[in-house]
């Protein structure tokens, strides 16, 4: 049987060469997220453009006329994940501005027209509320719908257009301002993304070249390495890797992809090394990683905001409830329709996401992307901040110190041979050698091979011998190169601060380069504040070499543990002794090898210029080259957090006032329905504005202040296992 066929989910309706146009019930259900679905499509190798129809429940692709590309698109509509429905958010009602305002218009001049006029207009702009109750009975139960159907619907009932027409305008009026927040955030979130043009790797005639992103061309050979985010869509010509599609399919798990298999952008190289054939380059692969980033972003929801939105519901039938009395026991129509005009709902839910697309604006104004509420909620509740140190509490623009060959090779021909295998790697190490190689005008020899050992080093092949460049335990442990000639040497230059790259060839040292790194000088100051904030532990993790770490920890006052020497499966593995010990942990990194902690930790926090595998697994990305950003995110976070507490609070006092007094008949229905939405409107400004204002951070000058710990840090050594 036929794709389309499959399920009788997808059938052809028409179609010529590179087009076809659908017919796909699925794109109907209000719960399936079509931006999603648009987004999974245009990332396929081929397809150019999709139109989802949700009314006529039809979806257009255009696309490159393959039969591959195809059968793929049938297959992906026929199998679509479960994180593309959203069986927990509301369907959206998008409210037309030139709809709200006739809505204003009727609801002023109902009093004036004549009774049938009046009622044949009022049941049209009231048709939309009646019938989402009545759908939302049938399909969801008792929810908020069936509450303002119910008050429309007496209200039309006995005659009071001007009360009815009010309602409607107001609900509209509602779900307009959360409209308005919506986009706003959103475009600001798009365009905090559109990065400049990014540099990638080609192969051309045998030689790879870096070249800018927005100057590939299809056929292109694009080279991807470990921690390098692909920025094609195309099929593998040459190598082996491991890539994660999460920012794709929402699947955490690896792939292998081997010679012939197709990848697309967006997917991220975790290991191996890839070269890749280029079909589809520029904005229609950029638009589907961006479409993806913000969905995930904005999807989630907190637990904060899941406990208001059953509470919201369970909420609806008290209102139902107290109107049923009200109409059984004192027969007061009057009476049950004010009560229906006031619900706890509304302002709950809509509260929730304006809290959080507005703290979202407000952070990306601050230079911060915060991913969606989870971010926020973790960020606001962390109370232990763990940092890696090269690129984070240090500058990470090191800087070649010294270059001291070991035997016949002069100091040029060592950095040469380093800076060759290390021109590949975008870790701070390798960048420095590579400068430093470029600034002395040396020619590099030509490479067969690159493999890169996260956070220890690389290994590579020159004329068919091997050459190693790393750390220590890459290096004397790992591959077992005697270093010993080195050692009281190198525990000198560590004394004074400095790092130590090992360059070996053929199982021999050659020689070692000295590298010099500065403190950040916002770090102690943004250490300091984070304590003020409430961070009870402050951590660092490093790689380096133990005497390293220490002159580190002797500049960082705040800072109460520090440990060194680690792979990045070390750093995971103290972040989860952590979580054990009850401790809600940021991490704040950069790095490839970073990470595993980052999706270890409650949030990750990466640098602006972080891998993109560190930025995909991070919740909380800093976007300016400043630990300032840490303080601004935090203050926003926390404030996020008192800004939905007081929201809920006055909802709860305002709403049962105003319902107690609708069920005494102290209020018309009108007058109810005008304190409910004036409350729902206020609480809803409020949650904007406030969410917008930029957060005082406490000071030293501060009357209160939190202890900061004035002990000396505690120092774990955490040799290699």
């Amino acid at each position: 049987m036929s794709d389309e066929k499959s399920a009788n989910r997808v059938r052809v309706l028409h179609e010529i060469p590179g087009r076809m146009r659908l017919r796909y019930a699925r794109a109907a259900d209000p719960a399936l997220d079509r931006e999603y679905l648009r987004a999974m499509l245009l990332a396929m190798p081929g397809v150019r453009e999709v139109r989802v129809n949700s009314n006529a429940a039809s979806i257009v692709i255009h696309y490159d006329g393959e039969k591959k590309t195809r059968q793929s698109c049938l297959h992906l509509l026929n199998h679509i994940p479960r994180e593309a429905y959203l069986p927990q958010l509301e369907p959206a009602r998008e409210v037309d501005p030139a709809r709200l305002v006739s809505l204003g218009l009727l609801t002023l001049l109902s009093p004036l027209l004549p009774r049938p006029a009046a009622a044949l207009l009022s049941l049209a702009a009231a048709a939309p509320t009646l019938w989402a109750g009545l759908e939302t009975l049938i399909k969801r139960g008792l929810k908020v719908e069936i509450l303002d159907a119910s008050a429309v619907g007496i209200s039309l009932w006995r005659g009071d257009y001007f009360t009815a027409n009010a309602i409607v305008t107001l609900l509209a009026l509602g779900r307009y301002l959360e409209q308005v927040s919506d986009y706003k955030s959103t475009e600001l979130l798009k365009s905090l993304l559109r990065s400049g043009s990014e540099t990638v790797w080609v192969e051309k005639d045998g030689v790879e070249l870096a070249m800018p992103a927005d100057q590939l061309e299809i056929g292109s050979m694009v080279i991807c390495g470990p921690g390098e985010l692909i920025p094609v869509d195309g099929v593998v010509a040459k190598g082996e890797a491991f890539i994660n599609k999460s920012s794709i399919t929402g699947e955490s798990v690896p792939d292998k992809v081997e010679p012939g298999d197709q990848v697309a952008s967006g997917a991220v190289v975790e290991e191996g090394r890839i070269t890749i054939d280029a079909r589809n380059v520029g904005s229609h692969t950029t638009m589907a990683r961006m479409h993806r980033f913000l969905e995930r972003s904005l999807r989630g929801k907190s637990e904060p905001e899941l406990r208001i939105s059953e509470l919201a519901d369970r909420l609806v039938p008290v209102s139902l409830g107290i109107a049923a009395g009200e109409l059984i026991l004192f027969r007061q129509l009057r009476r049950a329709a004010s009560v229906l005009t006031v619900d706890y709902s509304c302002v709950l839910k809509l509260a929730s996401p304006v809290v959080v697309k507005t703290s979202m604006y407000s952070a990306g104004r601050q230079g911060v992307i915060v991913k969606g509420a989870q971010g926020l909620e973790a960020f606001a509740q962390a109370d232990t901040f763990i940092f890696d140190k090269t690129g984070t509490l240090t500058t990470g623009a090191l800087q070649v110190d010294e270059v001291l060959p070991m035997d016949d090779m002069s100091a040029d021909q060592l950095l040469a041979l380093a800076a060759s295998a290390e021109e590949h790697y975008s870790h701070p190490v390798g960048k420095a050698v590579t400068r430093e190689a470029q600034k002395r005008g040396l020619v590099l020899p030509a490479l067969s091979r690159v493999d890169f050992v996260v956070a220890h080093g690389v290994s590579t092949f020159v004329d068919g011998q091997r050459v190693l460049v790393g750390s220590y335990h890459f290096i004397a442990e790992d591959e077992g190169v005697d270093c010993s000639q080195v050692e009281e040497r190198c525990s000198a230059l560590r004394a004074d601060g400095k790092s130590i790259l090992y360059v070996a060839h053929e199982n021999h040292l050659e020689g070692i380069i000295t590298l010099k790194d500065q403190l950040r000088p916002e770090a102690p100051r943004v250490l300091q504040s984070l304590k003020r904030m409430g961070v009870r532990k402050l951590v660092v993790l490093t790689g380096d070499h133990r005497d390293s770490a220490r002159r580190l920890a002797g500049e960082l006052e705040a800072v109460d543990l520090i440990h060194w020497e680690l792979r990045p499966e070390d750093k995971a593995r103290i972040i989860k002794e952590l979580q054990d010990g009850g401790g809600k942990v940021a991490f704040v990194g950069d790095g490839v090898n970073d990470a595993p902690a980052l999706v270890t930790s409650d949030v990750g926090v990466c640098m602006p210029a972080g891998a993109d595998l560190a930025r995909e697994s991070a919740k909380v990305v800093l976007l300016k080259d400043d630990l300032n950003g840490l303080v601004a995110a935090r203050a926003i976070a926390q404030k996020s957090q008192e800004v939905l507490n007081r929201c809920f609070v006055s909802t709860i006092g305002l709403n049962s006032a105003v319902l107690a007094m609708a069920s005494l008949g102290m209020l018309s229905p009108l007058v109810s329905a005008i304190l409910h939405n004036l409350s729902t409107v206020g609480i809803l400004g409020y949650a904007a504005r406030a969410s917008l204002a930029k957060p005082r951070v406490p000071s030293d000058s501060d009357g209160r202040r939190d202890k900061v710990s004035g002990e000396k840090p505690v120092w774990l050594t955490m040799e290699s296992c």
